[in-house]
């Protein structure tokens, strides 16, 4: 087994935490290390898309994992050393125990919906929690136009929209009034940011509808799961799908709802 991990690197305890993980793997198994990682613990890495690793392990937070799952398709296992870790598996703590059950093949592989993402006719990166499309100037409210399969779904001023994925119903959607979608639901969802209509509302539709959303006044920013930034122009076109390649996740339990009450609730 090839196993490749990688750290949020601006934090020490995830640094700490990643040297510890390589020193235990290296004694098991076949270790590859993300080139900014190895610079922190001082081991030569390489870059996570010619990794071509069996595992990724990445220490840090959500957004770690994020940041890996737009580099690489891999199963992720997620150690939490970051401020939000509701994606991740284990703390550093018990990350020891949870590698030797990966390595006995003792867990279960948790596929999640990502969303293909298409400005105009370029691809840009698929996305695990949401994609949002938002002004680009404070206090300034954008006319959206949205389609589902080609059929107008709504026409609406607002500060922005969210299309998420069941994953991203517990993110940037839920604060805006997105239900929470239990991840076994094949299905989208798209939230308006503070519209400017009583009646706006969250629309849940199925996975394999095709989402266009265009925006008659400009600029606006296209965020992809909170990492990267697009300008979107006057009469560009957003499109959205369901991509073929879900996102993959070692998990040793599978309770979302006991997520939801630790994660959310408590």
């Amino acid at each position: 087994m090839r196993v490749g991990v990688v750290a949020k690197v601006d934090k020490k305890e995830a640094v700490v935490a990643a040297k510890k993980v390589v020193d235990f793997l290296r004694k098991k198994a076949e270790v590859a290390v993300e080139e900014q990682t190895g610079k922190k613990i001082g081991i030569k890495g390489k870059s996570l898309k010619k990794m071509k690793a069996d595992i990724i392990v990445a220490v840090g937070g959500d957004g770690t994992i994020l940041r890996t799952l737009q580099a690489c398709d891999a199963p992720v296992f997620g150690i939490n050393a970051g401020a939000v870790g509701f994606l991740t598996e284990v703390t550093p703590d018990n990350a020891a125990a949870g590698l030797n059950r990966i390595l006995r093949n003792d867990y279960a592989v948790d596929k999640r919906t990502k969303i293909k993402v298409m400005l105009n006719r370029e691809r840009l990166y698929d996305c695990v929690n949401e994609v949002v499309i938002h002004t680009a100037h404070i206090a300034k409210m954008r006319h959206f136009k949205i389609f589902i399969d080609n059929v107008k779904a709504e026409e609406i001023r607002a500060d922005g929209i969210i299309v998420a994925t069941p994953t991203g119903s517990t993110c940037y959607a839920m604060s805006v009034g997105s239900p929470i979608l239990d991840p076994r639901v094949d299905a989208l969802v798209i939230a308006p940011i503070a519209p400017f209509k009583l009646s706006a509302r969250p629309i849940v539709v199925p996975a394999k509808s095709r989402i266009t959303i265009t925006c008659s006044r400009g600029p606006s920013l296209l965020v992809l799961d909170g990492q990267c930034e697009r300008k979107v122009e006057k009469d560009d076109v957003v499109s959205f799908t369901a991509s073929k390649t879900p996102a993959r996740f070692i998990r040793f339990d599978h309770n979302f709802y006991r997520r939801i009450r630790e994660g959310l609730i408590l």
